[in-house]
């Protein structure tokens, strides 16, 4: 039959030959701009049957159609191919996609080309991996015929390796991981697509196990083809029939084979039983009901094998929880003793900074009282004894006693706060108010060194915080200046509101604080360059006491010179609504 007659034989139309039996049809790609050689194709094989499959025929005229199809259409078993369509080598072109993009080693690629000398047989066999190159003159009936069948079988043939290889890898993949129940379930995976090569067949079916002969019920490893969504149902979650068919494989411990159908027993040494039901669309020959036994007596072993790997890994998982369990105690344990070495350090670090204060510190107000103490004893020797000279060796006493008991207060204080023994108890109150009762308590030592202290008008501020603390800090931030300014000196207090600060300053007329002392100002301890102008005690802990509080109150205190070379300012920021809960 020429080409002429070829192709006006056929009614030109679209669609795929009807299929033959109930298995899948073989789907064939014509790819090709001449829509008459569709046609013709169509008419030829229309009737076309192999191995019980009829043909399901895809059309493209382009490779840009043609690259969709495949890619929608990943189980092509043939590409008839042109080469010359939208472009000279268009064909070729799409045979590196399919090879190379698409990684699809086994469709079988037919080049049909009504132009031999376009692309030439031997530069193109060898140049692409193509399966048969053919000029569509060759194409009669018969030897199209011919081609088709030579291709489906070179097709199925690969197809069937590239299945087996599948499942060996699966099975291999499966390997190093079977210490877990995922690998497990990976493994029946690869059981059910072995089966499925084994006996030659598109089977579809799922394999189920029982830990133990007196267990109830039974759980789905894995599935295949329309099975493949049953993974992990119990047994009774399956359907009335397929329960009852896998029931009878428990109870029967026996391969049943059966048209299309077949049940298969496997029981292992662990005492763990497996089923698995396999529907072929074909009965299984004696061969193949050979290889089926061989390989489920080999099933047994494997599946030992994961219970054995199984009880390694819990044993394992086991004696690591225990480990790390002991560790973490060990950690724990050392992290506490760390902790408590650590407090213990900077406790005995405390307690030489408080002795070295007691030795120095309050040695001078000792020694007053003790020659005060000699110089009264030697005044009421005397007859008539002096009275007031009596009382003026008292009231020494009692100032250097005072002194020392404000000493040891801050002291007291300051060991409180390292301790993070100090709670604030917050209640709303006008700052205004404290501040002036705090500057009426020392205005009698600003008196004794003819001192003008005052507070400037201020209206009410209410803020929240401990008023106890806050009176503590604005204490010793007047009594320190006091302590500094000169007789005759000048004290000034004021009190802000902001919008969401309330802001204390304190200015004196001292001599003013250096470079060095506002870089160490508010650390434990530190004593100053500028001396107290009346011989006050100093123990170099108030002014870390203040910024303690402040911080606590979530507040910032600064400090700097009241004017250029003279004076002090200290000024204390607080949020009205105290610090967050």
């Amino acid at each position: 039959m020429g080409e002429a007659e070829f192709v006006t034989l056929i009614e030109d139309g679209d669609g795929p030959a009807p299929s033959v039996g109930l298995l899948p049809p073989w789907k064939i790609a014509v790819v090709d701009d001449d829509p008459a050689v569709h046609s013709a194709t169509r008419f030829v094989l229309s009737e076309f049957s192999l191995n019980g499959r009829g043909l399901e025929l895809l059309a493209a005229h382009t490779a840009a159609e043609a690259r969709d199809l495949l890619r929608a259409h990943r189980d092509v078993a043939i590409l008839l191919l042109d080469v010359v369509m939208e472009t000279d080598n268009a064909g070729l072109d799409f045979v590196e996609f399919v090879r190379r993009d698409l990684g699809n080693e086994i469709v079988r690629i037919i080049l049909r080309t009504g132009q031999p000398g376009q692309a030439p047989e031997q530069r193109v066999i060898v140049d692409y991996d193509i399966n048969d190159y053919k000029a569509k003159t060759e194409l009669t009936a018969d030897k199209m015929f011919t081609t088709i069948t030579a291709a489906l079988r070179s097709y199925e043939q690969l197809k069937k390796l590239v299945e087996t290889r599948r499942g060996l890898e699966i099975i291999i993949d499966a390997a190093p991981t079977l210490f877990d129940f995922n690998s497990m379930q990976r493994l029946a995976e690869g059981v059910l697509t072995q089966l499925a090569t084994l006996i030659d067949a598109e089977c579809v079916g799922i394999l189920v196990v029982r830990e133990q002969a007196s267990d109830k019920g039974f759980l789905v490893l894995a599935g295949s083809g329309c099975y493949s969504d049953m993974a992990n149902l119990r047994h009774e979650g399956l359907e009335e029939d397929l329960r009852a068919l896998i029931d009878s494989g428990f109870c029967g411990r026996k391969h049943v084979f059966s048209d299309g159908r077949s049940v298969l027993y496997v029981g292992t040494g662990t005492g763990r039983e497996l089923v698995v039901l396999l529907e072929s669309g074909r009965s299984l020959s004696d061969t193949d009901r050979a290889l089926v036994g061989v390989f489920c007596a080999r099933l047994s072993i494997a599946f030992d094998n994961v219970a054995l790997y199984q009880r390694l890994q819990d044993a394992n998982a086991g004696l690591e929880r225990r480990v790390a369990e002991r560790t973490r105690d060990l950690s724990e344990a050392n992290g506490r003793l760390q902790e408590q070495w650590a407090r213990l350090r900077d406790a005995n670090a405390f307690k030489n900074e408080i002795l070295g204060v007691i030795a120095h510190d309050l040695k001078n107000p000792l020694s007053v009282v003790q020659g005060r103490a000699e110089i009264l004893s030697e005044i009421i020797e005397m007859s008539p004894v002096p009275v007031q000279r009596a009382h003026d060796q008292i009231g020494h006493i009692r100032d250097a006693v005072r002194g020392l008991v404000g000493m040891v207060d801050q002291l007291i204080a300051d060991a409180l706060l390292e301790a993070q023994a100090m709670t604030l108890r917050p209640a709303r109150f006008d700052l205004t108010a404290l501040a002036r009762e705090v500057l009426e308590t020392n205005r009698p030592g600003a008196e004794r060194k003819q001192q003008d202290m005052r507070m400037l008008p201020a209206d009410p501020c209410a803020v929240l915080g401990d008023p106890d603390r806050l009176r503590e800090a604005l204490d010793n931030l007047v009594s320190n200046a006091i302590k500094y300014s000169p007789v005759g000196g000048r004290i000034v207090l004021e009190v802000d509101r902001g919008t969401s600060d309330a802001v204390v300053r304190i200015t004196d007329s001292g001599p003013g604080l250096s470079p060095e002392d506002t870089e160490r100002l508010f650390g434990r301890f530190q004593r100053l360059s500028a001396k107290p102008t009346a011989g006050e005690s100093s123990s170099g802990l108030g002014l870390s006491i203040v910024k303690r509080i402040v911080d606590l109150h979530h507040g910032r205190i600064v400090a700097g010179s009241a004017h250029a070379g003279t004076g002090a300012c200290f000024t204390m920021i607080l949020p009205l609504e105290g610090p967050p809960a």
